[in-house]
């Protein structure tokens, strides 16, 4: 098993009690075996971006963990489809939605899985609670990019 590195996981939900499978999806991944919490935001409310329906709720957590990003995506998207998560169309509104941001200080460009995440650093969404939880990896210039996003934190 590998050495533990800090993989930082976006989560967003704008369907069903949102709100709810956000924070429960915060509680499973911090579960995970050969994963350990590291640090949660505090949850947010978003208006939809690229995307439509009601409000999201978003959070951003960061885990340690020995998992190689292939596994650790899978069992996100197995979270995800435990949610109810479906895929009829891109940026459809969504019961559950992981993202795997960063993985340490890998860089990962594979059909599956694009890391560091590409819209990461347009996203209001993401930048905010990111801020919240490792202010080093989000700078000043980054937020005032995004400002005008609406978002509110909870």
């Amino acid at each position: 098993m590998r050495e533990p590195l800090i993989a930082t996981i976006g989560l967003g939900a704008n369907l069903g009690d949102a709100q709810q499978a956000v924070q429960e999806a915060m509680q499973t991944i911090a579960a995970f075996d050969y994963c350990q919490l590291h640090a949660a935001s505090p949850l947010y409310r978003s208006a939809p971006v690229d995307s439509s329906g009601p409000d999201y709720f978003n959070a951003v957590l960061q885990i340690s963990t020995r998992l190689n990003a292939p596994d650790l995506l899978a069992r996100l998207h197995q979270l995800e489809r435990g949610a109810g998560r479906e895929r009829p169309y891109r940026n459809a509104p969504r019961t559950l939605d992981l993202d795997i941001l960063l993985y340490g200080a890998a860089r990962i460009d594979s059909p599956t899985l694009t890391v560091p995440h590409p819209r990461m650093r347009q996203r209001a969404f993401v930048l905010r609670p990111l801020a919240d939880i490792a202010p080093a990896l989000v700078s000043a210039q980054e937020l005032q990019a995004v400002s005008e996003q609406v978002i509110e934190k909870i």
